[in-house]
Order: C-alpha cells, then structure tokens, then sequence
C-alpha cells in the first residue's frame, strides 16, 4: 500500500535546478525585450505611415522629405488601411527611388526595395528614372500621366523604361537635342 510520502515527487537537491531556473529566466527575459522590439518596431512603422498620410493630405510630401528606411512597410499599411493617399505616397516613393535621394541613394536599399515595393511603383520609378535620362524635367508631380500608366500596366511601364535606356544607350542624342532611336 502506497502513502502521500511515496506518491510526491522528489524534490531536486538544493542547486541542481538552479541553473535550469536560471536558464529559464534568462531566456523569458530575452524573448520579452524581442517582443518588446517588435512592438516598438511596429508602432515607429505605424507613426510613420500617419506622417506619410498625413503629409501627402495637406500637399507636402515633396522631395524635401527624404524616403526613410521602413517606407515600404509603411506605404504596405496605408494600403491596408484602403487610405486614399496611397497614389500619392507612391508617386513620392517612386520619385525617391527614380532620384536615388534619401534611404535609397543607397545601392543595396534600392535593391531592397524593389522586392519590397508594389510592381507599379517600382515601374514608375524605372520610367521617371529613364525619362530623366532624355535630358528633360522628370518630377512624377508634373507627369501624372506615369503614376497611372504605371497603375494600368506595369510591366507594361517597366518594358517602355528598358526600351527608352536602351535606345539612349544606343548612340549620340540626335542633332535637334531629342533622344536617339534605334537604327531602322
């Protein structure tokens, strides 16, 4: 017949668990300060997306605000949201990556954020970038006519962007200033 005594567990010596406990304490904090982290990272994300919205609703996200690291984030929440600022922060992004300014005047944060950003703005970027390159003013402001090509079609937007650096690779611009274009 089997007592209470019999029936407990055995109790660990004294320090034997102690490292385990300790373990498990350290391990519980430092999944805390990681949670903690994605939380703050979280909020700075949202913070900026209503700074985005924001600006673009009283009409001054222009080129003076540089593009920040965690824009694309951002620009993925106000789509989510269904905000209708959506077409402006995109002009702003594709502008900033077609210039190279801000975060992306850096090689790997524009290499970044071609897999991070949606296809149209990405396209929007390559053809302000290529019409740039003709020589005349390319600021999306003034070229609404890209943001929606590139809405319709991207890829569409991206292949015109090809064709245009190449055709401007091809050979000396043409005597009346306008860009060259392939032999026929």
């Amino acid at each position: 017949m089997s007592t209470y005594q019999d029936r407990r567990p055995h109790a660990p010596s004294p320090g034997a668990g102690s490292a385990q406990l300790v373990a498990g304490a350290t391990a519980g904090a430092e999944h805390e300060a990681a949670a903690q982290a994605a939380r703050q990272g979280w909020q700075r994300m949202i913070d900026r997306a209503d700074a985005l919205a924001r600006l673009a609703r009283e009409g001054r996200l222009t080129d003076a605000v540089p593009a920040r690291e965690g824009d694309e984030a951002a620009l993925d929440y106000l789509c989510e949201r269904g905000s209708w600022r959506v077409p402006v922060v995109d002009g702003w992004l594709a502008q900033a990556l077609a210039d190279r300014t801000g975060h992306y005047a850096d090689t790997t944060a524009r290499e970044a954020a071609a897999g991070q950003l949606p296809e149209q703005v990405t396209a929007r970027a390559a053809l302000l970038s290529a019409l740039a390159r003709t020589g005349a003013p390319a600021r999306d402001r003034e070229l609404a006519f890209v943001g929606r090509l590139a809405q319709a079609d991207p890829e569409a937007v991206a292949q015109l962007a090809v064709w245009l650096d190449d055709a401007l690779a091809d050979g000396p611009a043409r005597p009346d200033g306008r860009p060259p274009v392939g032999e026929p």
